[in-house]
């Protein structure tokens, strides 16, 4: 045995005595090898860079969430079942304003009812109990309501109570609340008067809210206006098609 290894240690020296003496007794040999192992290398690196952001793609689109198609057929039929319609039973008559007074097919009555309500946001002061219920009911339960098709900010009040955004809707539902809290906050509900704003939210934004809707039933979620318009599903709804607003932004 000690002789087959001495003799395997004897052919190993020969082969590469052998192999540095066919590279390096010609340069010509040394140059050629020398470019092919270049090549070589140049080569793989090449196939890195065509293969490496294929997958890095790939591995990008795996963690993607996507909004499921809607049917626009069944948005339609959404739109129709979520538009309030009528005299609001609480306070239409008191404030001559009717759900069927915001379209887009009539836009100067739109604007005209929505500063119907937007006015009670100037004009209406709330203190005390009053004050906190209104910070309840806009800022706190559900994650509060907003008017994000409009404007991004997270709720159309701050913790203060302090109004968070300066468009028309947003004037209108904060008037429309402290109304209800002033003249109707012993026989209405805080589920209530949020409710009650949310109808109006619909009206404002109708087709997101018609899309939205359709999107939470495909995810087996209940529908509501509280949970169809409050910050507690915001965004769920992002990646589909929006649609026009109704009113002044």
């Amino acid at each position: 045995m000690d002789t087959q290894q001495n003799q395997h240690g004897s052919n190993s020296s020969k082969w590469g005595s052998q192999a540095r003496a066919f590279v390096f007794e010609n340069p010509w040999r040394a140059a050629v090898l020398a470019i092919a192992v270049l090549f070589f290398f140049s080569s793989l690196f090449e196939v890195n860079l065509t293969v490496t952001p294929k997958f890095l793609a790939q591995e990008a689109s795996s963690k993607k969430t996507s909004t499921p198609s809607i049917n626009p057929q069944e948005v339609q039929a959404f739109l129709s079942e979520i538009l309030p319609t009528g005299i609001p039973a609480v306070y239409g008559a008191e404030l001559e304003i009717s759900y069927n007074d915001v379209s887009s097919n009539n836009p100067s009555l739109a604007d005209k009812t929505i500063g119907v309500m937007a006015q009670l946001d100037l004009d209406l002061t709330l203190e005390g109990k009053n004050l906190e219920r209104y910070i309840d009911v806009l800022y706190r339960q559900h994650g509060g309501i907003s008017c994000e098709y409009c404007c991004d900010v997270p709720a159309i009040i701050f913790e203060n109570g302090e109004p968070a955004c300066g468009c028309a809707h947003s004037y209108a539902m904060r008037g429309l609340a402290k109304y209800l809290i002033l003249n109707h906050g012993d026989s209405m509900s805080d589920e209530e008067i949020l409710t009650e704003m949310g109808k109006w939210k619909v009206l404002f934004f109708p087709d997101i809210h018609a899309t939205k809707a359709a999107v939470m039933k495909g995810q087996g979620m209940g529908i509501d206006y509280v949970s169809l318009t409050s910050n507690e599903n915001r965004g769920i709804e992002r990646g589909s098609e929006g649609g026009d607003m109704v009113g002044g932004c």
